[in-house]
């Protein structure tokens, strides 16, 4: 069978990679088109369009690239009509997917599957309209969006795991490099690490790294500090935040780094799931242009208690959250010492982990999707 693939970031295109990996496995005729990365490329088929091209995040860079962003677009929707695979199947990126998805319903019969639910359980729910119009299948990796979708707006959906959990899980299993070899191949020393974690974007990097740096340069004595470098991002833009600091860079291997690591510092997303479940107690931060309106906002606007996965998945405060105006140095600092070795907040938080990953539950969650999209067209 033939499936077009839409993702817009890095996360998307792991995601995406093991979706398809999972499909060719149950389906020896799998076929792919997609605009994905460099991992979906990996797996096979034709890729149209990479996600670097498209991934701009923010007001200011959205209306800076509206002409690039409406020519990907309209050449989406041109080419997904004139391949019309037996489904199309859309990765997160809902700005750019829910769009397509209206389109591909309204002008063809293919059927629209959506893996990975757009957030709209924390703003914009009015976007449920949308997905039961033009969404034939949702396909969710987050145990409490089955009680929004079914419960609240009475639209059936497949929870099927979630894929971060099988990544991290496989990853710990296949794992055979000690912490003596990976600190000799990324000229670390002995001292223990924490791990910076500062987003996949540009301009997550430029509001968050700065003052993750300030928070853990106090620590910088008795720990190394180590930054998880982001695909495409270069070294030449890493520094010019890091010159002052003693930092190393570990490039695309936040797994291995995430193995080896005491504590963390997490721009809110998918990584500071990836971050709790391989045990690794974190602070979870984002800064905000206007923090303080943004911090108003955030408690009138935003439907859900967490904004990170961590909180969200376990209902209950986790790990901390300092966004918009409880972002700063200071606090930083403060809840960093609480979670390294020794610290008040460090084992209360582990055990919180723990609970996390029993609701989580043990799915595959990749080859339980591909499993459920071939059984639908098959039927």
């Amino acid at each position: 069978m033939k499936y077009y693939i839409i993702v817009g970031e890095a996360s998307g295109d792991l995601h995406a990679s093991h979706l398809m990996q999972a499909l060719s496995d149950r389906d020896p005729d799998a076929d792919f088109r997609f605009l994905g990365g460099d991992l979906m490329t990996g797996v096979g088929g034709t890729r149209v369009r990479h996600y670097r091209d498209m991934a701009y995040m923010g007001f200011i860079p959205v209306l800076l690239h509206l002409r690039t962003i409406s020519k990907n677009m309209k050449m989406c929707k041109r080419d997904v009509l004139r391949w019309n695979p037996d489904a199309l199947i859309l990765v997160d990126y809902p700005g750019f997917n829910l769009d397509i998805a209206k389109y591909v319903h309204r002008h063809s019969d293919i059927p629209v599957y959506y893996y990975i639910s757009p957030k709209i359980w924390a703003w914009k729910e009015y976007r449920i309209k949308n997905i039961k119009r033009d969404v034939d299948e949702m396909f969710s990796i987050l145990p409490f969006e089955k009680d929004f979708y079914e419960g609240k707006h009475h639209y059936p959906i497949h929870y099927v795991g979630n894929p971060t959990a099988t990544e991290v899980q496989e990853f710990r299993d296949n794992y055979k490099e000690t912490p003596q070899q990976f600190r000799e191949r990324h000229n670390l020393d002995e001292r223990p690490i924490i791990a910076l974690l500062a987003g996949s974007r540009k301009q997550e990097i430029k509001d968050n790294l700065p003052t993750m740096l300030r928070a853990a340069d106090e620590f910088s004595h008795d720990y190394q500090l180590v930054l998880a470098g982001a695909p495409g991002i270069d070294h030449n833009y890493y520094d010019t935040f890091t010159r002052d600091y003693p930092v190393r860079i570990v490039d695309n291997e936040t797994f291995a780094l995430l193995m080896h690591t005491s504590a963390a510092l997490v721009t809110s997303g998918t990584a500071t799931l990836e971050t709790a479940l391989f045990r690794v107690p974190q602070v979870v931060c984002y800064e905000t242009p206007l923090p303080t309106f943004i911090g108003y906002m955030r408690k009138k606007v935003i439907k859900v208690p967490y904004i990170s996965l961590v909180n969200l998945i376990a209902n209950a405060e986790v790990v901390p959250e300092l966004v918009a105006d409880t972002f700063s140095e200071a606090n930083l600092r403060e809840h960093l010492r609480a979670i390294l070795p020794g610290g008040t907040g460090r084992q209360t938080m582990l055990d919180g982990y723990e609970r996390m990953a029993q609701v989580l539950g043990h799915n595959n969650a990749p080859d339980e999707a591909a499993r459920i999209m071939l059984s639908l067209l098959k039927s």
